[in-house]
């Protein structure tokens, strides 16, 4: 290796330092004595071990493990310590319970075929104007995504939809993975927007409502990077095979999408109602409630099906969190030696101007090797913005920069879908989204300068 590249290399790692936080919540940072001389670089060692084996696509419970009894050792921490983080942090996750709810029923309503009525009335109604279906088909996947918090999940139903109506459009697959990234790291029922309100002492639907105006903006740059992309290449609609709901009239196809905007109004809109009539109407109880009887009533589900399908649904995020809570014991486990006390300091040394935007240049070049775990990603970036004092929608920059970068990643589950869908290798895919997601990437790097 020649001196620039080990230059390029240190400077990488002091860069990716400044903003590696941990899962002590982030108040707990400030009560660690930070360690000097040679034992504060050793304890940054566990950390570096962790991201070292995230990036060579080892399992995140494997590569917690791996720097926690690293730490452990530097550290002098015990057994029962570490089994005290193990007790506290899983419930902590697992007790996380509207983004449950969201994503189960939201997952129900996928099932029951909402969203393929949904794209078929959009090709009717624009008689031939694929360019329209295209952006109907990000709006569609933005929303099913924000009111489930999967991405993958809902790239995976719409993404051969997409391909059935329209076709392979580079553009499209790009806008649909950046509406897939923005919608699950602001979703009122993500991994990732639960994380961001428990390691930033937040309540989720106050994170949820600061970081919507961002959201639909880049939903929007999305929809119009889809509608340009599809129309400069004067496509027409793919021939297709016959399918359940061609044969269905408009009348009939829009009572089954009705359990989807129902939930989409009671999630975006619910808190407004409640808000302007001083009566609270729309709550996870009610709109869980009322989607189930929606779906009972206008699909082909009968009750018991639009439960099961709901409880089928939260499998997702159940074991997503679950996992997350395993990961984050070792990194408290790791916290405990000091080494985000360090990390706090050396951070505190940087100009205040730059801190948000080089936090969330960290979460986008972390994001890409290691995407398929977006949610430990944050657990290594977000807490000491916290104790920095970082602000909510700052916060959310970060989460959303982390999001674009595995958008660009082999190894992210809405890429993966999105190959599937379309039918092409999964390296087309993530060249298809370097040009556009970087691009948005850097729009996202003046915001968060602008407005964080």
């Amino acid at each position: 290796m020649k001196v620039p590249k080990k230059l390029g290399f240190i400077l990488t790692v002091i860069v990716l330092g400044i903003l590696f936080p941990t899962v002590t919540w982030a108040d707990t940072i400030d009560k660690i004595a930070a360690p000097t001389g040679f034992m504060a670089v050793l304890t940054i060692v566990p950390l570096i071990v962790v991201l070292t084996l995230l990036f060579l696509k080892v399992d995140m419970i494997i590569a917690g493990l791996a720097g926690g009894v690293l730490a452990m050792i530097i550290g002098g921490v015990g057994l029962a310590e570490a089994n005290k983080q193990l007790l506290e942090t899983i419930p902590t996750m697992l007790s996380i319970t509207v983004p449950i709810i969201n994503s189960a029923v939201a997952m129900a309503v996928f099932k029951s075929g909402g969203y393929s009525a949904a794209l078929t009335l959009a090709k009717r109604g624009t008689k031939g104007k694929v360019e329209w279906v295209s952006a109907f088909i990000v709006v569609l996947l933005a929303a099913a995504t924000y009111m489930s918090g999967i991405g993958g999940g809902s790239a995976m139903v719409i993404a051969p939809l997409a391909f059935a109506a329209v076709g392979v459009v580079p553009e499209l697959i790009a806008a649909m993975s950046l509406a897939a990234a923005v919608s699950f790291t602001t979703s009122p029922a993500s991994l990732e927007s639960s994380i961001v309100s428990k390691l930033g002492n937040l309540e989720v639907s106050d994170y949820v409502a600061t970081m919507r105006p961002y959201w639909l903006a880049f939903v929007i740059l999305a929809i119009v990077l889809a509608f340009w992309g599809t129309k400069r290449r004067n496509i027409g609609f793919k021939e297709e095979a016959s399918n359940e709901y061609d044969a269905m009239s408009n009348g009939q196809l829009f009572k089954i999408t009705l359990p989807a905007i129902f939930l989409l109004f009671a999630v975006i809109f619910g808190p407004l109602v409640n808000q302007s009539t001083g009566i609270v109407i729309f709550t996870p109880l009610t709109y869980m409630i009322v989607t189930l009887a929606l779906i009972f009533i206008c699909t082909k589900f009968n009750m018991n099906q639009s439960v099961e399908a709901m409880v089928d649904g939260s499998t997702y995020i159940l074991t997503r969190l679950f996992q997350v809570g395993i990961f984050l014991a070792f990194i408290n486990v790791i916290a405990q030696t000091g080494t985000f006390a360090v990390i706090a300091g050396l951070a505190n040394a940087a100009p205040t101007a730059i801190v948000v935007p080089v936090a969330v240049l960290t979460g986008i070049l972390i994001g890409v090797p290691a995407g398929a775990y977006v949610g430990s990603v944050l657990t290594l970036v977000l807490p000491v913005a916290v104790s920095l004092g970082f602000s909510p929608v700052a916060l959310g920059f970060v989460t959303i920069g982390v999001g674009l970068g595995s958008q660009m990643s082999f190894v992210n589950i809405t890429m993966q879908a999105l190959s599937s869908g379309f039918q092409l290798p999964i390296l087309d895919i993530v060249k298809g989204n370097v040009k556009w997601i970087s691009l948005a990437s850097v729009i996202l790097l003046i915001v968060s300068f602008i407005f964080a």
